[in-house]
């Protein structure tokens, strides 16, 4: 089970003091969401169930040939983005600065143990608007259309 909660953001932390990755990843279908993901060196493939704060999810790992081979079959745009993590008391901000088609897209994510956790969290004053419930911010729907 996945709990997460996304954010839009006010101003950026100095983010060359935070490790990052960068993150390639193609939906295979958005419903339900089956994507593939590279994560630095590492591939995995992905189910999503459906849902906004809560859903199912589960990773299955891939070889590098498999996710390429993959990958050339998902539609829309494929998704490019560096991922800084950022520690924030018992949390790791998980902060996704886009590129590619969604260059200048800047959402931070945060994952729960539970529900409560999750409704309970105060976010810091660099977050902005909460868009966990917005559809049109999920990576599903931005490899189908950028946000205008």
């Amino acid at each position: 089970m996945e709990i997460e909660r996304k954010f839009k953001i006010k101003s950026l932390p100095d983010l060359d003091k935070y490790e990052y990755r960068v993150i390639e990843q193609g939906y295979l279908c958005t419903d339900p969401v089956m994507r593939v993901r590279k994560e630095d060196d590492k591939y995995y493939m992905t189910y999503k169930g459906r849902g906004f704060l809560e859903r199912e999810e589960y990773n299955l790992p891939l070889n590098k040939e498999s996710y390429e081979h993959l990958v050339k079959k998902a539609d829309g745009v494929i998704i490019t983005k560096n991922r800084y993590l950022i520690p924030y008391g018992e949390h790791t901000i998980e902060l996704d600065v886009f590129k590619g088609a969604h260059e200048g897209l800047i959402i931070a994510e945060v994952e729960f143990e539970t529900k409560e956790k999750a409704l309970a969290f105060q976010a810091p004053d660099w977050f902005a608007e909460d868009v966990t419930e917005d559809p049109s911010y999920t990576n599903s729907n931005l490899s189908r259309k950028p946000l205008q």
